[in-house]
């Protein structure tokens, strides 16, 4: 059964708790739309898996969220997904308990599910150059499928030469763009914001966008940078299938997404000699700690190509 179908056999004591907790999250925590709506989803299950075993969220104990995971680990959730879920259970019980709601948090000794440490997947130089160069507006004199063209491309140049996110990029605005001085004011993750250059060929092809095929998509002159062919904002998935879609004839059998560029803008700066801080700045971590997943990346790739290379490796 969906979370969307349990939200309806939820008592609605369960559901006002869940939806105060989201706020919290919302108003205080300033978490992305993302993030709240995965925690959400996170406890709907344990508090349908909850009223389904006679108890609730109020009432639950250490042994029942034990038996939740489990039955998590039955039903065949990746450990990733059940490592978050305990994240959300502890971060639920902490803000119940400082709220009252709840006397004891019973999630104290629960442990997460160890996940693997995977690196991210990082395309070559020349790979994500060849593939921000894929769109080709000049292959065509259709006005809209120029238009396409050129917004794809933009938005490429932005995930590689800037690092952006996906989401970042689709809540762009026209007035978030400093062309001249070749900078864009970015949202990230907990409504955070930053200035971050853009690159010269990201600078003429977001103008390009602009100038030539913004007006076959758009309504005004306003609202969101980029837009899809029934006229409305990008969305992430816009995005993903549309580099999927590039990805796929030029490089097939590989996973790339949107993601692979940002991992990749990481991992050339780093190893074009960038000092990690200012690359931590760039992209928008908080921590220097998941910057640091690009340095393993570049030492990787160094042993990699050590083996390829010497006769003695």
């Amino acid at each position: 059964m969906s979370p969307a179908s349990d939200d309806h056999a939820l008592p609605r004591p369960q559901l006002a708790l869940i939806d105060g907790f989201t706020a919290h999250l919302r108003l205080e925590r300033h978490l992305s739309a993302n993030t709240i709506a995965a925690y959400r989803t996170d406890l709907i299950h344990l508090a349908t898996f909850l009223h389904r075993s006679s108890s609730s969220l109020e009432n639950a104990d250490h042994a029942l969220l034990r038996r939740f995971l489990a039955q998590q680990h039955a039903l065949g959730y990746a450990r990733a997904s059940i490592a978050r879920r305990v994240g959300a259970i502890h971060t639920f019980y902490r803000w119940a308990v400082d709220e009252g709601t709840i006397a004891h948090d019973p999630s104290l000794l629960l442990g997460r599910p160890k996940v693997a440490n995977r690196l991210p997947t990082v395309l070559r130089a020349r790979e994500a150059a060849d593939l921000v160069e894929v769109p080709d507006a000049d292959e065509t004199d259709d006005p809209i499928e120029r238009a396409v063209a050129l917004r794809d491309r933009a938005i490429l140049e932005l995930l590689y030469g800037s690092g952006l996110r996906v989401s970042e990029v689709t809540s762009l605005r026209r007035d978030d763009l400093d062309l001249d001085g070749a900078r864009v004011l970015v949202r990230g993750k907990g409504s955070k914001e930053r200035r971050v250059p853009v690159s010269d060929d990201a600078v003429l092809a977001v103008r390009a966008w602009l100038a030539e095929g913004r007006v076959h998509l758009a309504a005004d002159a306003g609202g969101p940078l980029f837009l899809n062919r029934k006229h409305k904002p990008m969305s992430p998935r816009d995005v993903r299938a549309m580099v999927d879609g590039y990805a796929g004839v030029l490089l097939p059998g590989r996973r790339i997404g949107p993601h692979t560029l940002r991992h990749s803008y990481a991992t050339h700066l780093l190893e074009g000699g960038a000092d990690i801080r200012a690359v931590q700045e760039l992209l928008g971590h908080s921590s220097v700690a998941t910057t640091q997943r690009y340095t393993h990346v570049s030492k990787a790739r160094l042993f990699e190509a050590h083996e390829q290379a010497h006769p003695r490796a």
